[in-house]
């Protein structure tokens, strides 16, 4: 099971060699800086959201991978009956979230994360909407 640690200014998701053999990539490296929002979602499912693009996707049991949607892309490590830490971030980040099913208490991970973390928006203890592709054109 895929893991959130952070080294030096970096958050860092480690994938289990199975996962990394799965999505053929190692581990996922952002700047703590890039870090947006940090939430819980306890419906393991609500977190993903796009098109499986790249990974393993076994309904009900596995998304492990790269989702697309209009607003970029997500990276999901994601498994049922497992609370999932949802990591937004800015750009130049490569992906515009990170969905990370955790064994352990995802409240008090997210809460860690939360505290590193500079310049979190706590606006709202919530995720925020994809955009969606007619609204941005008819704007």
């Amino acid at each position: 099971m895929a893991r959130i640690l952070v080294q030096d200014d970096d958050l860092v998701l480690v994938l289990s060699w199975r996962e990394n053999a799965a999505v053929r990539r190692g581990s996922v490296r952002v700047p703590l800086a890039a870090v947006r929002r940090v939430t819980v979602e306890p419906d393991w499912w609500r977190a993903l959201r796009g098109v499986a693009l790249h990974g393993v996707w076994v309904p009900g049991v596995l998304c492990l991978g790269t989702r697309g949607h209009p607003g970029g892309q997500d990276f999901v490590a994601v498994r049922p009956g497992s609370p999932v830490v949802c990591v937004e971030l800015r750009p130049p980040a490569p992906f515009r979230l990170l969905a990370v099913s955790v064994r352990h208490d995802a409240e008090a991970t997210a809460e860690r994360l939360r505290r590193i973390a500079p310049h979190l928006d706590t606006s709202t203890p919530f995720r925020q909407p994809l955009p969606v592709a007619e609204e941005a054109q008819a704007s």
